[in-house]
Formats: C-alpha cells, sequence, structure tokens
C-alpha cells in the first residue's frame, strides 16, 4: 500500500493583503499570539492554528479533512469575496452561522464564484478542508504542502 507523507500540508494563508491596503497602516503594538498577522485594526482575520500536518496517510484509506477555525478581531466587519485552493487534490468550505459555502478548489479547474460573507467583528466561522490523497495517482507520493486562500475586503 502506497502511502503520502504530508508535511504541513495546508496552511491557512488568510490574504489580508486588501485589508492592509484599504487601512494602510500596520497594528499597533506586538500581537498576542505568535501565528496572527496582523495588518490593520479595522479588520482582522486570524486561526488558532495556521496549518496543520496530517503526517503520513494511507492513498487507499480516502479523503482527510480537518476543519480551522477563523476570527475576526477587528472593529469593522469583513467580507470574504472568494476561496481557492494552491491545488486541485484540495478543497475548502466555508462555514458560517451553520451554513456551508462551497466546496471550493483550485483556479482554472471550475467556477470561483464571489461568495461575499460577512464576519462581523469578534464573529467566527469554520473552515472545513478536505484533502484526497489519491488525486495525482500512484506518482503522487512525498512530502507536499498545500494552501487555502480567502481573498476579503
Amino acid at each position: 500500500m502506497k502511502t503520502k507523507n504530508i508535511i504541513t500540508w495546508i496552511i491557512i494563508d488568510v490574504v489580508i493583503l486588501g485589508v492592509a491596503i484599504l487601512i494602510g497602516k500596520p497594528a499597533s503594538g506586538p500581537s498576542q499570539k505568535a501565528n496572527i498577522n496582523s495588518l490593520g485594526e479595522n479588520g482582522v482575520l486570524f486561526s488558532n492554528e495556521p496549518s496543520y500536518d496530517f503526517g503520513t496517510i494511507s492513498m487507499a484509506a480516502g479523503k482527510v479533512s480537518r476543519t480551522f477555525q477563523i476570527k475576526n478581531s477587528g472593529v469593522e466587519p469583513i467580507t470574504i469575496s472568494q476561496i481557492y485552493t494552491s491545488c486541485m487534490c484540495t478543497s475548502a468550505t466555508l462555514i458560517l452561522s451553520e451554513k456551508r459555502t462551497g466546496p471550493f478548489g483550485m483556479p482554472g479547474h471550475g467556477f470561483l464564484p464571489k461568495i461575499n460573507k460577512i464576519i462581523e467583528p469578534n464573529g467566527e466561522a469554520s473552515l472545513e478542508v478536505v484533502f484526497d490523497p489519491a488525486a495525482h495517482g500512484p506518482a503522487g507520493v512525498g512530502p507536499i504542502d498545500r494552501v487555502v486562500y480567502l481573498e476579503n475586503n
């Protein structure tokens, strides 16, 4: 049985570049948590777990998933406009107020709609990420990284 060794395969790289451009100033003071990238005071998305290592997984056992919690720690709402992944073997679904939006995959492998989902200040959402180890066939073994992108205002 062939296995894949997944070393930090997913990095939630919350795309807050749009926030940085709109706000134009960094947050004052140090971050309270080492894994929070804060670029502005008005709207800040973060996850306490920005990456996850599945370790060695079996291609034959099927898909694996992990749910990440994201939070708007700012004082203004954040609109998530799009979600996409770095590879067709990975998909992501946004769960906000118990409503599921997605799954979303890699650009160029299907339509990626604008979703315009709002996370209010101090609001939370979940991001369910699914990885299919068999997507690349028997040649797709070894360590890999996969990324989920969230575009926002």
